[in-house]
C-alpha cells in the first residue's frame, strides 16, 4: 500500500484529497475535503494577492496539513494553479508558505494543468479521441487527442470566477445582457484556437463545475443509479441544465438539487462554456470524468515510483480486476466460471441455436468473473447486492448504459429481474433486453456447474438426438453436487434452445 495526498491550490477552491495505490485494488480516494477559499478575489487589479489571501492559502494547508497526518500520508503535494500562478508576488507567495507551513508549493503551468487533465481521462475513459474541458476559477484548459496521444493543448487566462467577474458582478445570474456578452466573449476566444474547430469527437469535461451541472441533469432526469464518472449527456441535455438555470431566481438555486451552494453564482458562466464549446467542436457527446488534474499529477508521480501502474488501453479490464479484489473473489473460480459460460455460448452457437457476437461474448465473461460478488456481503442477498455495487460503482472505461448491463448479468436469477430493476431496464430495447435474458440464463446454468467451488468440470459440449439435446459434461472428483444443481437449472438453457435437455456428467479418464 502506498498513500500519499495532493492539495489541489485553486482559483475557487483549495481541495485535499488522500489517496491510497495497490497493485490490487490500483488507485483509490480515501478522503476528499475542500474549502471555497476563492483565492481569485484577494488579486487585485495589479494580481497582486493581499497577505489575507496569501492568509487564507496558509491557514488552509495547516488544516490540511493536520488531516494528511491522521492519514499516515507517505507524502503531501500541494500544487497551485491559476490564481497563484497569475500572481505578481508568487515568490513572496511561495515563501510565506514555505515558512509557515515548511510546505514547498508546486507552481503548475498552463501547459502542465492541460497535460494532466488529459493524462488522467485516457486512462480512466475508454475514448480514443477527444476534446478535454477543465474549467477553473482563474484559468480554462482545453486538449485534443487522437488514439489517447495528445494533440493539442492550450490554456485560457479566464475561468468561472473571472466570466462572473467580468460579465455579472453586481447582477443577476440570469441578466439576458451579461449572458450574451458572456457567450460572444467565449465564441471570439474560442475562435483564436483554429485545431479546436468541427472535430466532431465526444468532449469530456472536468472539474466541479461540470460535476455540478452532470448531476443537475441527473437530478432533472430522475436518473436511477448513482455516479457522474462517464456521465454523457446531448447537447439537448445541456441547453435543458442552462434554461433550468436561467429561469430559476437567485432563492430558487439554492433549492436546485445537484448544485453546491458554493457555485451557486458561477454556475452560469460555467454552462455558458460548455454549451458554446459543444457547438464550436460540433461535438458527439458531453461527458463528465471525475478524474482530471489531481489524478493526472498522482497517476505521473506512481508511474515514477511503481512498475507501469497504469494501462491506458486496458482501462476497463483493471478497474473490473480491482473491483473483484475489493470484494475478495476467487480468481480460480471466477476463471471456471468464465470457462465454462463460454463453453457453453460456443455450443450453443455452434449448433445455431443463438447468433453470437464478440461484444455479448466479451459481456458474459466479464459478467461470468464477477458473478454474485455481492455474496461478500450477504450470501442470502447475493444477488440484490451484486446488482447494487456494480451499478452504482465508480467503473473506469465503461458507459453508464453497458455498466447496468454488467450489473443485470452479474446479478442475474431469472427473467424477473428485469422487471424488478424496470427504471434502468427502460434504457433497453426489447433485442437488447432477449439478449440480456439469453447470456444471464447462460451464467446462472454455469454458476450451478461449478456450486461446490470444486473446479471439477473439464469441458462440455452440446449434441442434437432424435428429439431434443444432450448436454454431455466431463468431470474429475465428485460432481455430487453440480449434478442436483444442473438439473435444478437446465430449465434456463431449456428457454434458449427450445427443446429438452438432458444432462450427461462422464468421467474425464485422461
Amino acid at each position: 500500500m502506498d498513500r500519499i495526498g495532493l492539495v489541489d491550490i485553486g482559483s475557487n477552491t483549495i481541495r485535499l484529497v488522500i489517496f491510497e495505490y495497490s497493485k490490487a485494488s490500483g488507485l483509490q480516494e480515501l478522503q476528499n475535503i475542500k474549502t471555497p477559499a476563492r483565492l481569485y478575489q484577494y488579486l487585485d487589479d495589479e494580481k497582486v494577492m493581499s497577505k489575507e489571501g496569501v492568509q487564507v492559502l496558509c491557514d488552509t494547508l495547516k488544516s490540511f496539513q493536520k488531516v494528511a497526518e491522521k492519514f499516515n500520508v507517505r507524502s503531501l503535494y500541494p500544487v497551485a494553479t491559476a490564481a497563484v500562478r497569475q500572481s505578481s508576488n508568487i515568490d513572496e507567495i511561495i515563501t510565506t508558505v514555505r515558512e509557515e507551513t515548511d510546505i514547498e508549493m508546486r507552481i503548475i503551468s498552463e501547459k502542465e494543468e492541460a497535460f494532466y487533465g488529459f493524462y488522467a481521462v485516457i486512462h480512466t475513459l475508454h475514448y480514443e479521441d477527444g476534446v478535454t474541458v477543465d474549467i477553473g476559477g482563474g484559468s480554462t484548459e482545453v486538449t485534443y487527442f487522437e488514439d489517447k496521444e495528445l494533440k493539442h493543448s492550450h490554456s485560457f487566462p479566464f475561468g468561472v470566477v473571472t466570466l462572473q467577474k467580468l460579465f455579472f458582478k453586481d447582477k443577476a445570474h440570469n441578466d439576458k445582457e451579461a449572458i450574451e456578452k458572456c457567450k460572444a466573449f467565449i465564441k471570439e476566444q474560442l475562435s483564436t484556437l483554429r485545431w479546436l474547430e468541427k472535430r466532431k469527437v465526444p468532449i469530456i469535461a472536468i472539474g466541479g463545475s461540470a460535476r455540478n451541472i452532470a448531476r443537475i441533469h441527473q437530478s432533472l432526469t430522475e436518473y436511477p443509479i448513482a455516479g457522474v464518472h462517464g456521465y454523457r449527456m446531448k447537447s439537448s441535455d445541456l441547453e435543458q441544465v442552462f434554461e433550468e438555470l436561467v429561469k430559476s431566481d437567485g432563492d430558487d438555486l439554492e433549492d436546485l438539487d445537484g448544485l453546491s451552494r458554493d457555485r451557486q453564482d458561477i454556475i452560469v458562466p460555467s454552462c455558458l462554456l460548455f454549451n458554446t464549446l459543444f457547438d464550436y467542436v460540433d461535438a458527439k457527446g458531453f461527458i463528465f470524468s471525475r478524474k482530471g488534474l489531481r489524478e493526472g499529477v498522482i497517476m505521473q508521480t506512481l508511474e515514477e515510483t511503481h512498475d507501469h501502474p497504469f494501462d491506458k488501453d486496458n482501462v476497463f479490464k483493471n478497474s473490473l480486476k480491482n473491483l473483484a479484489s475489493d470484494y475478495n473473489i476467487n480468481k480460480e473460480e471466477a476463471h471456471q466460471r468464465q470457462m465454462i459460460a463460454e463453453a457453453l455460448y460456443y455450443e450453443l452457437e455452434k449448433n445455431e441455436l443463438i447468433k453470437g457476437n464478440k461484444q455479448d461474448k466479451a459481456l458474459l465473461r466479464n459478467a461470468a468473473y464477477l458473478y454474485y460478488l455481492g455474496s461478500y456481503i450477504d450470501s442470502d442477498a447475493s444477488s440484490q447486492h451484486t446488482y447494487y455495487i456494480i451499478s452504482n460503482s465508480s467503473l473506469n472505461g465503461i458507459e453508464h448504459k453497458q455498466r447496468v448491463k454488467l450489473a443485470l448479468l452479474s446479478s442475474y436469477k431469472n427473467k424477473s429481474l428485469l422487471k424488478f430493476y424496470e427504471d434502468e431496464t427502460k434504457w433497453f430495447s426489447g433485442d437488447e433486453k432477449d439478449s440480456i435474458q439469453m447470456l444471464g440464463s447462460i451464467l446462472k446454468f454455469s454458476y450451478a456447474l461449478n456450486v461446490s467451488n470444486t473446479n471439477i468440470v473439464q469441458s462440455l459440449y452440446l449434441e442434437k438426438n432424435k428429439e431434443n439435446y444432450d448436454l454431455v459434461i466431463m468431470y474429475e472428483g465428485d460432481p455430487i453436487a453440480e449434478e442436483y444443481q444442473a438439473e435444478r437449472q437446465k430449465k434456463h438453457i431449456e428457454k434458449i434452445i427450445k427443446s429438452k435437455l438432458n444432462i450427461i456428467f462422464t468421467k474425464n479418464l485422461h
